[in-house]
């Protein structure tokens, strides 16, 4: 787990400063009307086979409140956005080629983008639904290309990319089975996408506080985010997608601020906030007081901050071609397991 700490006075907010592997300690906040409830698993697949069919689980377009739309202020709420951009970019440097054409999808003001070189994309496609975001992408070095269009719906002819990637766009995907075919649809054989996603676990403290403030005060609770996928669903969805060779690892980012209000008002400002059907239109205000309690009181830290955790989601899936290599045949080995304990007396010997 990788640890933030923010200096914030209420109003201003520079971006953390990172140091070795450790991102320090944090104090701010903001608003995403909840954290991460964790889907009813249903089956194999969780966040989707709980909702109902003739609703998706997120109302994807509502400009007037600012879902999903870059704050005024990007320096000041985009941080968590920028270190997993740079994450994914390191993953793209990684693999030792260089891709002539790639796509960002859902890449927000170019979170990844500012990380990568010429020597490793030499054309990038930038996609978002947010026009604005568009309009304000940050500076690099890379030609690109922006086009407003939907992650569910990509305007791209098949085997057209050599890289995909995408960074915290996904979690807001209504399909995200449909998202993984475009994906694996617009990849060129033998091409590669590299992914980061919100996780399950996102937010776990802020979801347990509102729900313990809720039924106290008002005998019942309702979902207060978006919902996540767990990571055990997310390998089958990138296969069923037509991925191979996969890789998928998780890790979590915990930020500390100075109460659960300022994390609300730093979701608030990163576009987090729910975007559910069912989402519940206020929080009473002796709800929110008594949750802001409960926040402190089961997660505070002894010098007054309370933590928010970020759990993230890193995937890599390869699109088929003849010339990748593949695994042996099941029943090929011609050494058994057991043999392997003899190896290391048979070294000894031989020194």
């Amino acid at each position: 787990m990788r640890s933030w700490s923010r200096a914030h006075a209420l109003g201003r907010g520079d971006a953390p400063a990172c140091s070795g592997g450790t991102i320090g300690l944090w104090q701010r906040v903001g608003e995403l009307s909840a954290c991460a409830v964790p889907p009813i698993r249903t089956g194999s697949l969780s966040a989707w086979a709980r909702v109902p069919l003739c609703l998706p689980p997120h109302e994807r377009r509502r400009p007037a409140q600012g879902a999903r739309l870059p704050s005024p202020e990007p320096a000041k709420y985009d941080y968590l956005r920028e270190e997993v951009g740079g994450r994914v970019a390191d993953r793209v440097f990684d693999i030792t080629r260089t891709f002539p054409l790639a796509l960002d999808v859902g890449c927000g003001s170019g979170y990844i983008a500012q990380y990568l070189n010429k020597e490793t994309v030499e054309k990038l496609f930038q996609v978002d639904m947010a026009e604005n975001a568009l309009k304000n992408t940050m500076e690099t070095e890379i030609p690109t290309v922006s086009v407003v269009a939907d992650e569910e719906f990509l305007p791209f002819k098949e085997d057209t990319f050599d890289l995909v990637v995408s960074s915290l766009s996904l979690h807001w995907v209504n399909d995200l089975p449909r998202a993984f075919r475009e994906i694996h649809q617009v990849l060129k054989p033998d091409g590669v996408f590299i992914g980061a996603m919100f996780g399950g676990e996102t937010l776990y403290e802020l979801r347990c506080s509102l729900q313990l403030a809720e039924l106290e005060r008002e005998g019942g609770f309702s979902p207060h985010v978006s919902p996540f996928t767990h990571v055990s669903d997310l390998g089958h969805l990138l296969g069923g997608a037509g991925f191979n060779t996969l890789t998928v690892d998780t890790d979590e980012i915990q930020v500390n601020y100075p109460g659960m209000f300022e994390i609300m008002e730093d979701l608030k400002g990163m576009g987090e906030s729910n975007c559910s059907w069912n989402r519940k239109p206020i929080l009473h205000r002796e709800t929110m007081l008594a949750a802001a309690a409960i926040y402190q009181e089961m997660y505070g830290s002894n010098d007054g901050s309370v933590p928010a955790t970020f759990q993230i989601y890193y995937m890599i899936g390869w699109k088929f071609q003849e010339s990748q290599a593949r695994p042996a045949q099941r029943g090929s080995a011609t050494v058994s397991f057991g043999d392997l304990a003899k190896i290391n007396a048979l070294i000894s010997r031989k020194k």
